[in-house]
């Protein structure tokens, strides 16, 4: 049995995790974590994330926890601290958060040297079946298509556009040979003047409680390919991550994302 390090245990991801550990075949939680301001500091994590008492309190401090695999979701610079934790225990990682910038990930990606680290911006099954999806369409349709991606979250998500936008804009990039940096549109305002046929625009939207929506869209002359993902419970991606965490339990040091854990590469 896999024992599992949560790391933002009372944040949304958290509790699902700690959710989905529970009757799980390979995974059992042992171990829950918070910033040290955090209120839940003490309290069980199975109360907190509504499945009963597992006698399993919430602390502060990796450095002690007995565990195997450690799945974080939370800011990049507690991730970033994590990371270093785990590379000197040699235990494995399971990486959901987003809004890194290029210093944090070359960080993640030397720890990697040392262990194994599952990296995806989106967890979900049926969204990294879409980024597989996206590279298909983007090398079949070519530069004869405008592509477009809109996302939409709930109204406390932090960063914009998500990580997984990002990711969909970088696989499309790739395959049709652009700098995703140079030729990305975030938002559109007043007289821009005609559409570049490199660009790839961005649209971001926070409202509500949307846990999760992502569109790609191909447009061409007189036709439109769309490949689009709604998320209707975060359990897709609580099982995911878990899916993940097995997976890199029989993998050697190195940097994988969920395209590795699913086999589709």
């Amino acid at each position: 049995m896999i024992k599992l390090a949560v790391s933002g245990a009372a944040g949304r991801m958290g509790k699902a995790i700690i959710q989905a550990c529970q009757g799980h075949e390979h995974v059992r939680l042992s171990c829950a974590i918070e910033s040290a301001e955090s209120n839940a500091i003490g309290s069980d994590a199975g109360e907190l994330a509504g499945v009963g008492a597992l006698n399993i309190l919430i602390g502060s401090e990796l450095s002690n926890a007995d565990f195997d695999v450690l799945v974080e979701f939370t800011t990049p610079e507690a991730t970033v601290d994590h990371v270093q934790t785990c590379r000197v225990l040699d235990k494995r990682l399971v990486i959901g958060t987003t809004g890194l910038n290029l210093q944090q990930k070359d960080k993640i990606t030397a720890a990697a040297e040392d262990v194994a680290v599952v990296m995806a911006p989106n967890m979900s099954i049926g969204v990294n079946l879409c980024f597989h999806l996206v590279d298909i369409a983007s090398k079949a349709l070519g530069d004869d298509v405008d592509v477009e991606i809109v996302e939409a979250h709930h109204r406390h998500k932090m960063d914009a556009p998500s990580g997984t936008a990002l990711r969909l804009g970088e696989i499309a990039a790739a395959a049709l040979d652009r700098d995703l940096q140079s030729n990305a549109i975030f938002g559109r305002h007043g007289q821009i003047g005609p559409r570049q046929r490199k660009t790839i625009g961005f649209c971001s939207i926070r409202a509500g409680d949307i846990v999760g929506e992502h569109s790609v869209m191909f447009a061409g002359e007189g036709e439109r390919v769309e490949i689009t993902h709604r998320s209707s419970s975060r359990m897709t991606f609580a099982h995911g991550a878990l899916r993940a965490a097995v997976w890199c339990t029989q993998s050697g040091p190195g940097l994988y994302d969920m395209q590795d854990v699913l086999g589709l590469r």
